[in-house]
């Protein structure tokens, strides 16, 4: 059933279209991914979706009651409570609920009769409610989300607002999935998020109970969620059916049509104007003139096919070869002013060799590179490299840039040898021309200064390159481009990212990082994945080999106390029993005694029958508790 829906979508800025003409829908089950190059208007158009935005022209329709949970790019929590409060928050309702339950159960043992038939009747009802709407599991569910968002118990108190940005992203969707809309509306949601993160977040929207539109770089993390694409391009979208390969795979071979039939219809257009113009003069020849003047008026001109749009286009050649041996990390100890983030760490890399770095997020991959160049002290262990090793350093916060300096003058101040024009043919493969290059460094976006550091990267020449999140701010094509070059390059790599589809794509090897040393894992991040797995598997089996042995005298233990329990409250209950019997043997005497006392007798019996009640309960409970 479809639950929301866009019709005829526009969007304008004066004279500049954005989009138009746009038209999607969104299904109860829907997993759907948006696409495009940066820029061409996703983000507007799931602004449009929620009511950030007005549209120029075009509606919304959404199905009454369906709720939508929307987290923008890089949105983060902005508030004074603590981490725990702020997702408690979520379950108020339950928490409410939850407290009106116990205060029934409390009333239940004071009521009797029509007035506790009432109470049960109401309970039941909440308490199915309740129930249906997680009451008995919300309280583990909100410690889960946290634990793997990485924010520890010691965490559970620190207030937001003394979070990084990083993590109040990562609280922001936490609590997004906690409130489970109907339709979850993310922007970009893999930012911040380390590699196991990842996959959790990953098997965790696959069982979503509702709707997702999803817009994300993250190629690998669409593969897995996605099963449907909408791609955004030249203010138009295209659906396609299935998740991020099928969808290359698919667009490939629309295009490949559509430039066959572009290439045709030009073709086509060159003949009728080459005889329009050859025969529109001749008097013999005039009425065919005119006709074919007739076909070409009529003609509905084909758009240029969409894989002729501008690309990156980016090439690393080193000028000179390095030694076999490039780097040798031997024991290294990492960290700033002496706190130390990982140590015991080991990596031989060799010529044309090509590492990805991957480890929790704070375990010091960024240290690990800054160290390896330089900037940071090594606190211990030895780093050594080979001869004739020049490094190219791509820096993931863009320090290197400045601020002040035009896009032409920041790659002219480098390389001043260089001439005006061939800065400015290079530029332009990295789609930055006309005025673009007069731009200043600060008025970029991400994406663009990401496209200029590359370019400054390219221009060094370097035979061992060292990049920090290089796809960081980059859209999917340009992404595509820097693996193209990586793979074709002729030097040595080493990389940390987050990027699963572009360490697959460029790394030969992988290094995994943690407090206690590193591990080398000789393939692509499937590879390593798969070699992740067993041994997580086989870690399980010792473990549960362990267990049990250790469960075998622990329940040994446990039924030893449990009996013991059993024999002190048998005793407990053989002393009450005794205590009622005395008493109902008090009431008979007092009963013979007023017999004349109706009001009084009545009194009596009434506790008496209570007490008779009492002590079959009692005594059944009692012969259970024996035959334990």
């Amino acid at each position: 059933m479809i639950i929301l829906q866009g019709n005829d979508l526009a969007r304008t800025f004066g004279a500049d279209v954005l989009f138009e003409n746009i038209s999607f829908s969104i299904q109860e089950k829907s997993r759907i991914a948006l696409v495009g190059k940066n820029g061409v208007g996703k983000s507007t158009l799931l602004k449009i979706i929620v009511g950030e935005e007005e549209p120029s022209s075009g509606t919304i329709t959404i199905q009454k009651s369906v709720t939508i949970g929307y987290l923008a790019q890089n949105t983060g929590l902005s508030s004074e409570i603590t981490i725990l409060k702020e997702l408690e928050s979520v379950f108020e309702n339950l928490s409410l609920q939850e407290k009106e339950l116990r205060a029934m159960e409390f009333q239940m043992a004071e009521l009797s009769g029509q007035e506790l038939n009432d109470l049960i009747k109401r309970y039941d009802t909440l308490n199915e409610s309740f129930s249906r709407n997680g009451g008995y599991t919300f309280e583990s569910d909100l410690k889960a989300m946290l634990n793997a968002f990485k924010f520890s118990e010691e965490m559970w108190d620190y207030k937001i607002s003394d979070l990084s940005g990083g993590q109040k992203t990562r609280l922001a969707l936490a609590k997004m999935l906690l409130m489970a809309p109907d339709i979850l509306i993310l922007d970009e949601p893999t930012n911040h998020l380390d590699i196991a993160t990842l996959a959790w977040l990953e098997n965790y929207l696959l069982n979503y109970r509702g709707a997702m539109l999803l817009v994300s770089h993250d190629r690998y993390f669409l593969d897995r969620v996605a099963n449907e694409v909408y791609e955004m391009s030249r203010g138009h979208l295209t659906h396609y059916v299935g998740n991020y390969s099928a969808y290359v795979e698919a667009r490939e071979a629309k295009l490949l049509t559509e430039e066959n039939e572009y290439e045709k219809q030009k073709k086509e257009i060159a003949a009728l104007e080459d005889f329009v113009a050859k025969n529109l003069v001749r008097a013999s020849t005039t009425k065919r003139a005119q006709s074919r003047q007739k076909r070409l008026d009529k003609m509905q001109r084909l758009d240029v096919p969409q894989n002729t749009d501008k690309i990156v286009n980016v090439i690393f050649s080193p000028d000179k070869t390095s030694g076999n041996e490039v780097l040798k990390v031997t024991g290294a100890k990492i960290g700033y002013d002496k706190q130390v983030l990982a140590k015991n760490i080991n990596l031989n890399l060799p010529k044309l060799g090509s590492v990805a770095i991957v480890g929790p997020n704070g375990i010091g991959k960024s240290t690990l590179l800054k160290t390896i160049i330089g900037r940071l002290e090594l606190i211990d262990g030895e780093i050594k490299l080979g001869a004739n090793v020049t490094i190219g350093y791509y820096d993931q916060e863009q320090v290197d840039l400045t601020a002040s300096n035009s896009v032409l003058d920041e790659l002219w101040n480098a390389h001043r040898t260089v001439s005006e024009t061939e800065i400015r043919t290079i530029l332009g493969s990295f789609l930055f021309s006309g005025e673009d290059v007069k731009k200043t460094v600060g008025m970029l976006s991400g994406g663009e200064k990401a496209r200029l550091l590359l370019a400054k990267l390219s221009m060094q020449h370097d035979n061992f390159l060292i990049l920090d999140e290089p796809t960081n701010h980059l859209d999917i094509e340009s992404r595509e481009a820097l693996e193209e070059a990586l793979v074709d390059y002729k030097g040595t790599l080493l990389f940390v990212s987050h990027d699963r589809y572009f360490i697959n794509q460029v790394a030969s090897e992988v290094l995994e990082i943690s407090t206690n040393g590193s591990q080398l894992y000789k393939g692509n991040y499937d590879y390593y994945l798969e070699k992740k797995e067993l041994e997580e598997a086989q870690n399980e089996t010792i473990e549960s080999q362990h267990k049990k042995k250790n469960d075998n005298r622990t329940e040994q233990k446990v039924e030893a106390r449990e009996q013991r329990k059993i024999e002190r409250e048998i005793a407990e209950i053989e002393t009450k029993i005794s205590m009622i019997d005395n008493r109902v043997i008090l009431l008979h005497e007092e009963m013979l005694r007023n017999t004349d006392d109706f009001v009084e007798l009545g009194e009596l019996q009434k506790e008496l029958d209570r007490l008779l009640v009492e002590k079959d309960e009692i005594e059944e409970h009692w012969l259970e508790l024996l035959e334990v």
